[in-house]
């Protein structure tokens, strides 16, 4: 009962009952736990945000990436049941990657809500961060039965191809590794600056093959910098028929 009242205070007559409008649309229902909503929207690198500045979205997304990936394992287990077990972590794997997030929670319009409450210039593993943190307040306010629901008909098959997915493969990092073993090749990943921007820490990596730095790229997560690099990498040594080579040099290592 006492949930029911707060979402029609909320929904109704809050003064912030323009934000649990937005995350209505968002869910599919008005929170009655408005301050663990606005929580989902909070970066650790907000400055001056009230009394939120103490808090940010973390917690949640932690939360929140656990749960996902729960949700995910079953949907596919239930949807593929003559699958085996390699195939259904790559499945998930793709689904629940950063980049895949990212692309989703844009999709949704999250940076809106992102911008109402950041001090920050917004980069796009915020916008995954702050999806996964949604999913970690849903999941507080309405249990795990409903959170499955919401994901599957609000996530999963609004915003997702799974078929395509079935047949697309953009895990550059796993395609690196597998071309260098196959052939005999060392491979190395090297964290070779970290830096800060906007506040936060951001890692430049380079990937060596045979100790020949292949590429390098930037970002604000480890793991997307390296799949990012090891995508430059197959760029630089992908002939003209798509095959990959190590291209004629010497074997020593480029410097920074």
């Amino acid at each position: 009962m006492i949930k029911l009242f707060l979402r029609f205070y909320n929904r109704f007559l809050h003064p912030e009952k323009e934000f649990a409008r937005r995350v209505r649309s968002l869910v599919g229902f008005t929170p009655a736990y408005m301050n663990v909503f606005k929580l989902a929207f909070f970066h650790k690198s907000t400055s001056n945000a009230g009394d939120y500045a103490i808090s940010n979205n973390e917690r949640l997304e932690f939360l929140g990436d656990s749960v996902l990936s729960t949700i995910v394992a079953e949907y596919l287990f239930k949807k593929y049941p003559d699958s085996d077990e390699g195939f259904l972590t790559k499945m998930r794997s793709k689904i629940v990657k950063r980049n895949s997030l990212d692309e989703i929670a844009d999709r949704m319009n999250l940076d809106t809500l992102l911008n109402d409450y950041n001090q920050t210039r917004l980069s796009k593993s915020m916008l995954g961060n702050a999806l996964e943190a949604l999913v970690g307040a849903v999941y507080i306010e309405v249990g795990y039965n409903q959170t499955k629901h919401y994901v599957i008909s609000r996530i999963l098959r609004r915003y997702l191809d799974i078929e395509m997915l079935e047949r697309f493969d953009d895990n550059y990092k796993s395609q690196l590794l597998e071309w260098c073993q196959k052939n005999g090749y060392t491979i190395e990943y090297r964290v070779v600056n970290k830096y800060k921007s906007e506040k936060r820490d951001k890692f430049k990596v380079s990937v060596f093959v045979n100790n020949r730095r292949m590429g390098t790229a930037d970002d604000f997560n480890k793991k997307s910098a390296e799949q990012l690099a090891s995508e430059r990498a197959i760029q630089s040594m992908s002939g003209a028929n798509g095959t990959l080579h190590l291209p004629k040099g010497g074997g020593t290592e480029e410097e920074e």
